[in-house]
């Protein structure tokens, strides 16, 4: 394991110790009073509404090692009490937050597969962290804590570790940047450029600027790209002579076979080898082809590519499936909502064999001027895929009801009439889909039901 101590966070910092000693290893970290762990290093991180540095006692008294404060009086009394413990002093601790991850990043040389994109990051990332897990001790971004504390929070984590799997988000220009250049991937992946944030970033072509800004942190860039997306297809032809770029596709993939629960096919990625994924849905095959492609790259064989994927598990609250005491069965896909995630998962249900098919569907945000057109063409996609029962919520959302047709359809106030109205007709047989933004809270209904 590679040691990070004391005296190395005040060099890269510029920090001052006040009280402890600086040959100390630290090696954990953590941002939450409530969930530190005895030994764990606490950094006081200051927000719009909080100033973490003003629990650094608590932090101490529950079992902290050390912390990472700022702009914080520290009386004598104070000082003489927590003389064992560490206690540093920088001037912006999401500053140092960020200095300390870049330099434990750079004790290690290892393969960091960094995955961005408008739609399919977290699936993505799941489905490959387990194929390089095949081959490698692989550290991997929890949950989709992937923005510029989720980030080096996870390379802090870095032990002894041979791969490390991370994902990053953005919502603006500059943010994946920032990740790019504390993560240092040595090879990066774009799923896809799709809508989501658009209202911050006013096009699709703004969308793929920011999402190329991964190559930023890359010494030698190294990029598989999703081709089949219309804009990463442009860029590939427009870079395949100045950039490594390893393109996959639909057309690496025969005989393929969608089940409501798995799916299988072909590819030709490196031989000719049967692949199932066990998780339905076409989005899922393209997950599986972007993680075959990676561990190509990475030498893992076909017996651990096939074995990688066939046991991978996705993060939940992302198509998380399971079967009502009813006998109805609920997809739970409300961790976040795109127009692009929405046709898919609305493609998915349509084909998922049950008695009816109920889609509740709520507000899909930071969309901008593009917002009532994006939940317009959602409510198309609803009539398209023949959906029996549309439930809604949401300010934007009734332009999805609006524009969908052939469907019984409801448009409710809140989360609290939605529950209602699904335990009232919910039956055995009947499949319902349950999108959303995550600021709809839509993941309290699943919860509930």
């Amino acid at each position: 394991m590679k040691e990070l101590r004391v005296k190395d966070i005040i060099r890269v910092t510029n920090g001052k110790l006040l009280c402890g000693d600086e040959k100390t290893i630290c090696n954990n970290f953590s941002k939450d009073t409530r969930t530190i762990q005895k030994g764990d290093i606490y950094i006081g991180l200051k927000g719009e509404k909080f100033d973490g540095s003003k629990f650094w006692k608590q932090a101490l008294e529950n079992g902290a090692e050390g912390v990472i404060i700022q702009e914080q009086e520290i009386s004598k009394e104070e000082m003489e009490k927590y003389s064992n413990k560490i206690i540093i002093e920088v001037e912006n601790t999401l500053e140092a937050l960020y200095e300390i991850a870049r330099y434990k990043r750079s004790l290690y040389d290892i393969p960091v597969i960094a995955i961005t994109g408008s739609v399919g990051k977290t699936s993505t990332k799941d489905i490959i962290a387990s194929v390089v897990s095949t081959q490698y001790k692989t550290l991997k971004t929890e949950g989709n804590n992937n923005n510029n504390i989720g980030l080096p929070l996870t390379i802090l984590k870095l032990k002894d570790h041979e791969a490390v799997v991370i994902e990053m988000g953005m919502n603006h220009f500059g943010e994946i940047s920032l990740l790019t250049s504390i993560a240092k991937p040595t090879l990066s992946v774009i799923t896809n450029i799709g809508t989501a944030h658009i209202g911050n970033l006013g096009s699709r072509e703004n969308i793929l600027k920011a999402k190329l800004e991964i190559l930023e942190g890359m010494e030698k860039p190294k990029i598989i790209i999703n081709d089949d997306n219309d804009l990463l297809h442009k860029w590939y032809l427009e870079n395949k002579e100045k950039v490594e770029i390893h393109p996959y596709s639909l057309k690496n993939a025969k005989d393929i076979e969608l089940n409501e629960e798995s799916s299988t096919f072909k590819t030709t990625i490196k031989n000719e080898i049967k692949i199932t994924v066990p998780v339905g849905g076409e989005h899922f095959v393209y997950n599986a082809l972007c993680a075959i492609e990676v561990g190509k790259l990475l030498n893992i064989s076909d017996e651990k590519i096939q074995k990688g994927i066939a046991e991978f598990e996705l993060t939940k609250k992302r198509m998380d499936i399971r079967k009502l005491k009813n006998g109805a069965i609920l997809i739970n896909d409300s961790y976040n909502a795109s127009y692009e995630s929405m046709k898919a998962s609305l493609e998915y249900l349509s084909k998922y064999p049950g008695k009816r098919k109920i889609a509740v569907l709520g507000d899909m945000f930071e969309l901008g001027e593009y917002s009532t057109e994006l939940h317009e063409k959602v409510g198309k996609e609803v009539t398209k895929n023949k959906i029996d029962i549309l439930i809604c919520s949401g300010e934007n959302s009734k332009y999805i009801i609006n524009n969908s047709s052939m469907v019984e359809k409801y448009y409710l106030k809140n989360n609290e009439e939605i529950l209602e109205k699904l335990q009232q007709i919910l039956s055995d047989g009947d499949v319902v889909l349950v999108k959303a933004s995550n600021g709809m809270k839509f993941y309290e209904i699943c919860q509930k039901l």
